[in-house]
């Protein structure tokens, strides 16, 4: 059973090698994420080489999706490497202090910008929420807070401010400069980290743009100002080609206790406004050292499966873990397993929408007869865009969805899309031809075979982007 649910994995020191790379493919990964947060752009870049360079050896398209740091706001050094808080007690954060001067009453920060997004009363959270300090004061760079939750507190932590607001821009210097090594290395998909609105996509679009990137912007999802109203869910959602779950910062920032609703809400409303949706954040993270996943983390994996989510994602258990591979092995095995149930083969059409193009009409119109036509084997969509591809699989349904496409950038990108199967291909003049070629090519490879019976969409302009506008169900043979 081929899943549909595509896996993201993350490189890092533990699958960089060619070795490793060849293992993650072959164990199911779609996607591999460069993390631009560790490692040099140079590494980054080979590291993209190495992939393709795999990827092709195996005839598969697996697309690559850099991720920028953004502006992660994070406490300095200790002298000793870490302190230990204790409830009540005075502690000091300092944009001023040396950078490892930090000791059991103070500690610097390399955000300057903080005490002017604090205020007596605000509630920070360092260490994904482990350690609480409530600011008693602000005393020009110095705010002075008093340890709500105490603990270890260690080197580079992170600070939150409950409930947003802090005022740091969505690209720093470093991401510009990462963006523009993002455009050189070809990458598929950008994640941008911290984005507080839709003008922040907007202007990270601009960035794009500008440094001659080609790829797809992803919106992280780990502010609360992106969440605190389903207008501004949905504004940047519309902003962004696809979102993604963050679940660490966005849990610290909005409590546990909202982070389960808001993520089914995400995954609801992305599908529903036609964009890629992505889970990410300890999906397995015992398996950094465990070869097997715990049962929460199973269920972790399968709820997002049934709620329809694109990807899965994967970070250090595949870049600092013991046994990588293992980790996708066992997460498609999860996603293979929750696909059986009805409820990832079933949809709810949009009966009450009203639709602008030709080629969203021809893919829901294909989506509806696959689900309600009997004996369909697939859905054949030709694409130059995939845009056809990534309509279609919005809608729930059990049958794959092969998008063919001369264009690699396309092939790539639809590697990250539910239920899609990209596959190279190369059009003939008129559409009888290419049809009967494009079935001739499935066939081959062992996607179908004769007497199926199958959805196609296309052109009737043979290789124009954006022309689909014909649907027809035809018997292979």
């Amino acid at each position: 059973m081929t899943k549909r649910t595509k896996i993201i994995a993350t490189l890092g020191p533990a699958s960089s090698t060619e070795e490793a790379i060849e293992r993650l493919i072959l164990a199911g990964t779609d996607v591999f994420r460069l993390n631009f947060s560790h490692g040099t752009q140079q590494e980054q870049v080979a590291r993209a080489e190495l992939v393709r360079r795999i990827a092709a050896r195996h005839n598969r398209y697996v697309a690559l999706l850099g991720d920028l740091q953004g502006p992660k706001i994070r406490i300095q050094e200790f002298a000793s490497g870490f302190v230990q808080l204790e409830p009540g007690q005075d502690f000091c954060l300092d944009t001023q202090l040396a950078a490892d001067a930090g000791d059991s009453s103070q500690v610097g920060v390399l955000y300057r910008d903080l005490p002017k997004d604090c205020e007596p009363g605000s509630l920070l959270l360092l260490d994904d929420g482990r350690l609480e300090m409530e600011v008693q004061s602000v005393d020009g760079n110095r705010i002075n807070c008093r340890v709500v939750t105490g603990g270890k507190l260690s080197n580079n932590k992170g600070i939150n401010l409950a409930g947003g607001g802090l005022s740091a821009p969505a690209l720093t210097e470093k991401d510009r400069s990462d963006l523009t090594c993002a455009a050189q290395a070809q990458l598929d998909y950008l994640a941008i980290s911290f984005p507080k609105s839709a003008d922040d996509m907007r202007e990270a679009r601009e960035q794009a743009i500008a440094a001659g990137f080609a790829g797809r912007l992803i919106a992280k999802i780990e502010r609360s100002e992106s969440v605190a109203s389903e207008e501004a869910m949905d504004a940047i959602i519309l902003a962004s080609d696809a979102v993604m779950v963050a679940r660490g910062d966005l849990g610290v920032e909005i409590g546990d206790a909202q982070l389960v609703g808001i993520q089914k809400r995400l995954i609801l409303r992305a599908r529903q406004l036609n964009r890629i949706v992505i889970v990410a954040t300890q999906m397995m993270e015992s398996m950094i050292e465990s070869a097997l996943p715990t049962r929460a983390e199973v269920f972790d994996v399968a709820n997002a499966v049934l709620d329809g989510t694109d990807a899965v994602m994967l970070s250090a258990e595949t870049a600092v873990g013991a046994h990588p591979h293992k980790v996708v092995d066992a997460m498609a095995r999860v996603i293979r397993g929750a696909e059986r149930e009805r409820i990832t083969q079933q949809s709810q059409h949009r009966l009450d929408r009203v639709f602008d193009s030709a080629d969203e009409t021809i893919a829901m119109a294909a989506m509806y007869a696959a689900n309600h036509m009997k004996d369909i084997k697939a859905l054949v969509s030709l694409t130059e865009s995939g845009t056809t591809p990534l309509l279609m699989s919005r809608i729930r349904s059990g049958l794959p969805i092969f998008a063919l496409s001369t264009q690699q950038s396309t092939l790539r990108r639809c590697a990250l899309l539910r239920g899609v199967q990209p596959v190279e291909f190369e059009g003939c003049d008129t559409m009888a031809d290419t049809i009967r070629l494009a079935f001739s090519q499935l066939c081959e490879k062992g996607h179908l075979q004769p007497g199926d019976r199958v959805i196609v969409t296309i052109g009737d302009q043979i290789g124009e982007s954006g022309r689909t506008n014909t649907l027809k169900i035809l018997t292979i043979g």
